[in-house]
């Protein structure tokens, strides 16, 4: 098998790398592929929507268990191809092999995707449940990341944990595992979502303080649904302020006042971080681009008004 993708398209492209390096505050929007035609079209209106804006970058995630695989190949294959954007291609170990893994870069790389997003992932049965690596597979994001850069020229984002990755052992823990990402060939860094400025301004000092200056983009979203952002914290550990909840339940029973709410939060706490020397916004957009829309328009009028 071959050991490397040498030919890429668009090779001229800046990558995430050269465009943080560059000293512009990245803004960027996450989406998840599809599972009908109707949340495709969905999507894509989305996407177009996002285009616009003229975002650093967009990501499209892979399912739990690697099970959108496809279709998040298909999705950032189009994107690199049709849209004007830059993509990332989010990539897994979740059972998957280590040929598997080399043929998913390999088609990024085919479509002309040289920025990936290097994550172990979520076990199948959930956040909550035991990891089990693919006999054949890996077993942490770090063996993905040197995959990843010994199979060419990507630029290689990971994923980085304000309230701590559920498994680790405590925050400095957690904060050597990201640094060892960045050890093993990672560019950047891309938080869970989170709630309170300090605790991301908490990591970044633990990672320099261990001697890394990775950039860490923190990941943002505008909470327009209580239930449902519940959920999330239940499933991934992501600490839920009472700050934040006691705003939320204040309006519960009234979709729009929820919405404008979680805007004004998202928009408040980006700007926090923007003033306190993040280096970007990532958008999780859920496949609907109006609320992060709402929040990003809100922080470039703070800026022009600044």
């Amino acid at each position: 098998m071959a050991t490397g993708f040498p030919s890429m398209r668009n090779d001229s492209a800046p990558t995430i790398r050269e465009l943080l390096a560059a000293g512009t505050k990245s803004f960027s929007f996450e989406f998840f592929p599809p599972k009908t035609p109707e949340a495709e079209e969905v999507l894509w209106r989305a996407i177009r929507e996002i285009e616009q804006l003229r975002p650093t970058f967009v990501s499209i995630t892979y399912g739990a268990g690697g099970s959108t695989r496809d279709g998040t190949i298909r999705v950032t294959e189009r994107v690199a191809q049709d849209t004007s954007l830059t993509p990332i291609g989010h990539l897994t170990c979740v059972a998957h092999s280590r040929d598997e893994l080399r043929s998913v870069i390999g088609a990024y790389a085919g479509a002309g995707v040289r920025n990936v997003l290097a994550l172990r992932g979520d076990p199948p049965g959930g956040p909550t449940k035991e990891w089990i690596a693919h006999p054949d597979g890996l077993n942490h994001a770090v063996e993905l990341v040197s995959l990843v850069r010994e199979l060419g020229d990507f630029c290689v984002g990971v994923a980085a944990f304000p309230d701590k990755h559920p498994e680790a052992a405590d925050l400095d823990a957690d904060a050597r595992v990201l640094v060892a990402k960045a050890e093993a060939g990672a560019d950047y860094a891309i938080t869970q979502m989170f709630f309170r400025a300090d605790d991301y301004f908490r990591l970044v000092d633990r990672v320099a303080a261990l001697g890394c200056e990775m950039p860490i983009l923190p990941g943002i979203m505008p909470v327009t649904n209580v239930k449902q952002i519940q959920r999330m914290a239940e499933l991934t550990g992501m600490a839920l302020p009472t700050e934040v909840t006691d705003r939320l339940y204040a309006v519960d029973g009234d979709p729009a006042a929820v919405r404008a709410v979680g805007i004004e939060i998202a928009t408040d706490l980006s700007d926090r971080l923007l003033a306190g020397g993040a280096p970007g916004i990532h958008f999780i957009t859920l496949n609907r681009s109006t609320a992060t829309r709402e929040v990003f328009q809100n922080l470039q009028s703070h800026v022009a008004a600044g």
